[in-house]
């Protein structure tokens, strides 16, 4: 059974390194900033005595993530971790600007050279699950939860994946693109096809979605129906060969391009960008569907969608059904900082920095693997 499985059915509180799969090499200082290894060994030899409070906040509303990440790592790299005391907020949790997410109380050597790591665990996680958080409740600004599919495969290194995956979820998305996405959630990956496939059948819409079906016919049948940047025409092209077998169609046109539709009916343009998958092709979609009986099969988009170009779609109740969204969710656009502010229970910080009482935060017990 996978940890998140016993997380949800409380049997842990936490994830641990079962579920993350450390780096050995992160107990090594590999990825530690050298001048924390230096203040590691200064504070060894020097004041060992000390105890000091490292606190970890940022500056912004936002929904947290990597809390369990950060503590796993910590209970698995510090020294004498079952003497280190831990107080965190948890996944998913709302924050507020300089709210106290992580503190760490012990000796500094045993713990202070992970310090960066903690930072950048944090600040990746809670960036992506709060991208995601913005793009969902985008999704249902017009009044119905509209799906949001996690696409971010192509936007970054592939070992982020099951990171940024476990980060959309909490975020909100429960639909991802890959089986690493998924792997730290439960779940598998889900998609139907890309131009490629397409491609090898020389654009016939038809052809490929007869050989997609006879290779998964388990899952519900949806076509790419872009590639000849003809939406409609092909849209309705494969429903009238699957009828009720055609679950959804999506659209993935480029920003560069303008659909053959409005090359037909150049009379409808003038009044908005022609360009990409905009609302006015989505609703011309629709309606040629429904024309001509095809109601039940659902409209996905993709390709270059934003928090901000959701909400204009469903400020206009576009018919979308589903959202494909990728690049837009990995921005880092949140920032971490670990301070040291308290040595041997009294106030000792940088200036301008200060211990931040949080009585949000829960203690966390160590449990040895």
């Amino acid at each position: 059974m996978k940890e998140i499985s016993q997380k949800l059915n409380g049997e842990i509180s936490r994830l641990t390194n079962k579920t993350f799969k450390f780096d050995e090499r992160l107990g090594e200082g590999w990825f530690s900033a050298v001048y924390f290894l230096k203040t590691k060994r200064i504070a060894q030899n020097h004041v060992k005595n000390n105890t000091v409070t490292m606190q970890f906040f940022q500056k912004g509303y936002a929904v947290l993530c990597g809390t369990d990440e950060a503590i796993a790592l910590i209970h698995t790299f510090a020294d004498n971790p079952e003497n280190l005391e831990v107080h965190s907020l948890k996944d998913g949790d709302r924050i507020s600007p300089y709210e106290a997410v992580l503190t760490i109380t012990g000796p500094y050597q045993d713990f202070g050279y992970l310090e960066g790591i903690v930072d950048g665990i944090l600040a990746r996680r809670t960036s992506v699950a709060t991208n995601v958080y913005n793009v969902v409740k985008a999704a249902r600004s017009s009044g119905k939860q509209k799906p949001i599919i996690f696409m971010g495969d192509r936007d970054d290194h592939y070992t982020q994946q099951s990171g940024d995956g476990y980060a959309a979820f909490i975020g909100g998305s429960t639909a991802q693109a890959t089986h690493a996405m998924n792997e730290w959630w439960g779940k598998a990956g889900m998609g139907t096809m890309p131009h490629a496939l397409l491609q090898m059948f020389e654009g016939d819409v038809v052809a490929a979605t007869k050989a997609y079906q006879e290779e998964f016919p388990e899952d519900e049948l949806t076509t790419l129906v872009d590639y000849n940047n003809d939406c409609i025409t092909d849209s309705l092209k494969v429903a009238r060969a699957f009828g009720e077998d055609l679950k959804g169609v999506r659209l993935d046109t480029s920003r560069n391009l303008v659909d053959k539709y409005f090359l037909r009916n150049e009379h409808l343009m003038g009044t908005f960008d022609p360009r990409g998958v905009n609302p006015e092709l989505v609703f011309a979609l629709r309606r040629a569907l429904d024309k001509e009986g095809f109601k039940h099969v659902k409209i996905v988009v993709s390709g270059g969608f934003t928090e901000d170009r959701i909400r204009h779609f469903e400020d206009r109740n576009v018919p979308v059904d589903m959202y494909g969204v990728g690049g837009s969710l990995l921005k880092i656009n949140i920032g971490f900082t670990g301070d040291n502010v308290m040595l041997n229970g009294k106030h000792e910080a940088k200036e301008g920095r200060k211990h931040y009482p949080n009585p949000r935060l829960e203690k966390v017990e160590y449990v040895p693997e």
